[in-house]
C-alpha cells in the first residue's frame, strides 16, 4: 500500500509539473511582451513634441509623416504688404491702400522622410512640400526633395550649406529677417567630423535664379555646437550676370550663439560678400552699374524660453 501511494504521489507531482512548466513559460512570455511594451511606451513618451517615432514600416523601410496645418489671418492699414512682410512695397504709391484683410493658409506644409538600412549605411529620404507658390496663391511648393547615404552624403535639393540653420533667427514673419542667407537648391553635399562637436561640409550646388548663371556654385562650412554654443563660418564663390556682365560671386558668414541662463538665447549672424543679394533674404541685384553689388548684412537675436510650451 505504502509502494503504490508513493507512485501516486509521483504520477500526481508529475502531473502538476506538467502543467506548471508551461503555465510558468508562458507567464515568462507575457512579462517579456509587456516589458517591451513598456519600452516601447517610455520611448514614444521621449520622443520630441516635432519628432515622429517611425511606426510606419514598408519591409525595412520607416516612413515618417510629419507636418501642420497654419491659418494666418492679417489686416494692412496703409499699403498692401498681403501675407508677407517684405519692406520694399512700403512707400510705393501703386501698394497703397485705404484697408485691406486677408487670410491665408499657405504656410501648412506635409513632409515625408523614410530610412532604409544598407550596407553603405542608412539611406535616408525627405520630400517635404507646402502651399507657398507664388503669386500670393495656396498652390503645393517643393521645399525639400533629397536623398541622404550615412551620415555623409546629401543629395537633391534642401536648404544651402551657406545658410546658418542653427542660428537662424525666430521671427514672426514667414520669410525670416533682411539680411541673412536663405535658399534652398540643388546640390551635392558631403559632411564629415572632425570631433564629437564639431563638424565641416562642401557642397556643390546649382546657383539661384537672381544670379542669373548657369555656373555651379561651391560652398564651405566649419561648425562647433556642444549645444551651449555654437560658432559658424561658411564660404561662398559662384559666378553672376547682370547687364551683359559676368563678375566673381562670393561670400562669408559668420554666426554664433550661447545659452548663458535656463531658457535664454542669444545669437548673431554676419555676412558679407560681393554679388551675393540673391542669395540673401531682401533681394538685392548681384550687379549694380556693370558691377558686383557689395552686400553686407548682419542679425542679433535675445530669445528667452517662457516654459515648456
Amino acid at each position: 500500500m505504502k509502494t503504490k501511494g508513493k507512485y501516486a504521489l509521483l504520477l500526481a507531482a508529475s502531473a502538476l509539473c506538467a502543467v506548471c512548466v508551461p503555465a510558468l513559460a508562458q507567464d515568462a512570455e507575457t512579462q517579456a511582451e509587456l516589458e517591451n511594451l513598456r519600452l516601447r511606451v517610455e520611448a514614444l513618451e521621449s520622443q520630441d513634441p516635432n519628432s515622429t517615432p517611425g511606426e510606419f514600416r514598408i519591409g525595412n523601410t520607416t516612413l515618417d509623416l510629419y507636418g501642420y496645418v497654419n491659418a494666418d489671418f492679417f489686416y494692412d492699414f496703409d499699403f498692401d504688404q498681403g501675407d508677407t512682410a517684405f519692406v520694399n512695397v512700403v512707400g510705393e504709391p501703386s501698394a497703397a491702400t485705404s484697408g485691406t484683410f486677408g487670410a491665408t493658409v499657405r504656410q501648412s506644409r506635409l513632409g515625408l522622410l523614410t530610412s532604409t538600412p544598407s550596407a553603405i549605411g542608412d539611406i535616408g529620404g525627405q520630400l517635404e512640400l507646402d502651399l507657398f507658390a507664388g503669386g500670393g496663391a495656396a498652390e503645393l511648393r517643393l521645399r525639400h526633395a533629397n536623398i541622404r547615404i550615412g551620415e555623409q552624403w546629401l543629395i537633391g535639393q534642401f536648404w544651402t550649406n551657406f545658410q546658418p540653420l542653427d542660428t537662424y533667427p525666430t521671427s514672426v514673419e514667414f520669410n525670416g529677417p533682411v539680411g541673412i542667407a536663405f535658399a534652398r537648391v540643388p546640390q551635392v553635399r558631403y559632411t564629415n567630423s572632425f570631433s564629437s562637436n564639431a563638424e565641416f561640409a562642401l557642397s556643390i550646388e546649382e546657383n539661384v535664379g537672381g544670379s542669373n548663371s548657369d555656373d555651379p556654385v561651391l560652398t564651405a562650412s566649419a561648425e562647433y555646437n556642444d549645444g551651449r554654443f555654437i560658432a559658424r563660418g561658411a564660404l561662398l564663390y559662384g559666378k553672376a550676370e547682370g547687364g551683359g556682365v559676368e563678375v566673381d560671386q562670393t561670400g562669408l558668414t559668420l554666426s554664433g550663439s550661447a545659452r548663458l541662463w535656463e531658457g535664454g538665447l542669444f545669437q548673431v549672424n554676419y555676412v558679407t560678400g560681393e554679388a551675393l543679394g540673391p542669395w540673401l533674404i531682401g533681394l538685392g541685384d548681384a550687379v549694380v552699374g556693370g558691377e558686383a553689388n557689395d552686400v553686407d548684412g548682419f542679425t542679433v537675436e535675445l530669445r528667452q524660453q517662457l516654459n515648456p510650451k
